[in-house]
């Protein structure tokens, strides 16, 4: 089987673990552990099929991982972001080089605006006195969608998938 179309069945199954962490996400404002792991666990099947090299390809991916895995922690202590969410993106930062992980950052961030505007909205519409609960893995699935369907998986690695 040639690398790219295991580069592209990996992205495929990357995509569904989106669309399965927003839907959870939604429906019970949770995204399982199992789902986050699962996307972890992948990366390094991905790495391989993508030709990466341990020095420096890997190496930066962990670099940019471990980086993401503070600030958001950071961010998780107080109170500004659910777990599963943290996990999610310090998942996905295992798969994306850094500039489509700043991609997907940026998209993350426009989406999880309008969410909260909409939601707040809403919030208000309906007189609601709870505290409002932000399905956030809706933003960041949208973000990570958003940069699967506008890569080209085959070009990323000019020279080592093929």
């Amino acid at each position: 089987m040639n690398s790219v179309t295991i580069v592209y069945g990996l992205v495929a199954g990357l995509a569904i673990a989106l669309l399965i962490a927003a839907i959870t996400d939604i429906r019970r404002r949770q995204i399982d552990n199992w789902l986050n792991a699962t996307v972890a666990l992948a990366a390094p099947l991905f790495w391989w099929a993508s030709g990466l090299s341990l020095w420096p390809d890997i190496a930066l991916q962990l670099g940019i991982t471990i980086v993401t895995f503070a600030v958001l922690t950071g961010l998780f202590a107080l109170r500004a972001m659910g777990g599963g969410d943290v996990k999610l993106l310090t998942a996905l930062a295992l798969w994306l080089p850094w500039t489509l992980f700043l991609k997907l950052l940026l998209i993350m961030a426009l989406a999880g605006g309008v969410l909260t505007v909409v939601l707040g909205m809403w919030h208000i519409a309906h007189r609601r006195k709870d505290h409002l609960k932000i399905p956030y893995g809706v933003a960041i699935a949208l973000g990570g969608l958003w940069v699967i369907g506008t890569t080209d998986w085959a070009a990323l690695h000019v020279g080592t998938l093929g």
